[in-house]
């Protein structure tokens, strides 16, 4: 930091001897500005030119909003040309210069304005997706620029263009502080809209939003079932009637539907499905016990459906249980559905084994072919009465004092 203030005291003390040696030469000297235009198009070559009735040239100090500099002379017959250097006149903006003489200073100022053309044309959109209904928006900015990579002068009119199911809209809107933008709202459909603009003949590309459906508005729920008995293998099938929001648009495909239902005992199952054409779907398969099932569906914090009951009806009213001589092979079956034919594999069965009534384990095994087989092997179960419990289909039969041997 010292070295820097060093460096600048140094520049201003060459400086100020630069003019002050032409101050000491050159007391009567006179010069008058010569130049009488002020306003100059960006990119064009800037002279300045000044009369001077002595051969004298002082530096001309220069300026502008991306920094200084000091411009030296050619003296032509008695008239100093003072050219503006490139990085100065390429850019908009105002240019101050001064020029110090003798005990005068001349100054003034003039003024880089745009071209009235434009090269590029930055555009920027968002957000990519929107809600339907006419409350939500996105916002088109546009950035037309010179091939000097200057903004267009103030209120160059530029046209936002947006197409949308059937109609196409023009809004003519105006630059100002370098930019021009418009709020594009929804409409109440939702769909596809494609935005441009255009600035003087030049258009930018185009842009897609998505316009999305609003919330979700409450729906209705169904259930279809091959028949209702508890068998454990059918499967039930819930839908919902086509989902709509506040506008009449059809969900999102994908949107989350979760079916919960609430059977006889009070407990929560819960099965999901996501929209498709504005329709979910969701399966569960058949409880494998008499039972009745209360259904509501939502879409989590948005909407919900009605309430509707199925009931399912027992299909197995019993069971048989073949016990061996030894009480180690233990036979559950047949089991038979609601037509007497063999409950179709899968059916789960459950044995409970207690000693002086307390669990020691517990087996569960799937039906096969309407049977299922438990054996009590010799190195777990000694030789002893135990008290054994069936259950399956919702029924229990419980056999007391079988001795294994």
């Amino acid at each position: 930091m010292q070295q820097k203030r060093t460096y600048f005291f140094i520049l201003g003390l060459i400086l100020l001897s630069t003019f002050t040696g032409i101050y000491a030469n050159n007391t009567n000297a006179k010069i008058k500005l010569l130049t009488t235009q002020t306003e100059f198009v960006v990119g064009t070559k800037v002279v300045l030119k000044f009369s001077t009735a002595e051969s004298v040239e002082p530096l001309l100090y220069c300026s502008n909003s991306y920094g200084s500099t000091l411009i030296s002379p050619t003296l032509v017959n008695n008239t100093l040309h003072y050219h503006i250097p490139v990085n100065i006149y390429k850019k908009i903006g105002a240019v101050n210069w001064s020029l110090v003489y003798t005990n005068k200073t001349l100054s003034g100022s003039i003024n880089m304005v745009p071209k009235p053309e434009v090269a590029t044309m930055e555009t920027y959109i968002g957000p990519p997706s929107i809600e339907a209904g006419g409350k939500d928006y996105t916002m088109l900015v546009i950035i037309p620029t010179d091939s000097l990579d200057n903004p267009v002068p103030k209120n160059t009119a530029v046209n936002a263009k947006h197409q949308f199911l059937a109609s196409e809209e023009t809004d003519k809107i105006t630059t100002n502080n370098l930019i021009a933008f418009k709020n594009i709202y929804s409409k109440k459909e939702s769909g596809r809209m494609l935005i441009s603009s255009e600035c003087l003949d030049i258009n930018s590309k185009e842009f897609t939003i998505n316009v999305m459906p609003a919330v979700p508005t409450d729906f209705k729920i169904s259930a279809q079932r091959p028949h209702n008995y508890a068998d454990g293998n059918q499967v039930t099938k819930f839908s919902t009637s086509i989902i709509k929001d506040e506008q009449n648009n059809i969900v999102s495909d994908g949107t989350f539907v979760i079916f919960y239902i609430t059977n006889k005992k009070g407990n929560i199952l819960k099965t999901s499905g996501t929209t498709l054409d504005g329709i979910a779907t969701a399966k569960i398969i058949h409880p494998d016990y008499a039972d009745s099932w209360s259904i509501k569906a939502y879409v989590e914090g948005m909407a919900e459906s009605n309430t509707i009951t199925i009931a399912y009806t027992q299909v197995i009213e019993d069971f048989i249980v073949d016990i061996s001589k030894n009480g180690r092979d233990i036979d559950v079956g047949p089991l038979q559905s609601f037509m007497k034919q063999m409950i179709p594999d899968g059916l789960q069965v459950k044995m409970l084994i207690y000693k002086n009534n307390t669990l020691i384990t517990k087996y569960t095994k799937t039906s096969v072919d309407g049977y299922v087989h438990f054996y009590l092997k010799s190195d777990i179960f000694k030789p002893d009465n135990y008290n054994i419990k069936i259950q399956t289909a919702g029924l229990e039969k419980t056999f007391n004092n079988i001795k294994l041997w």
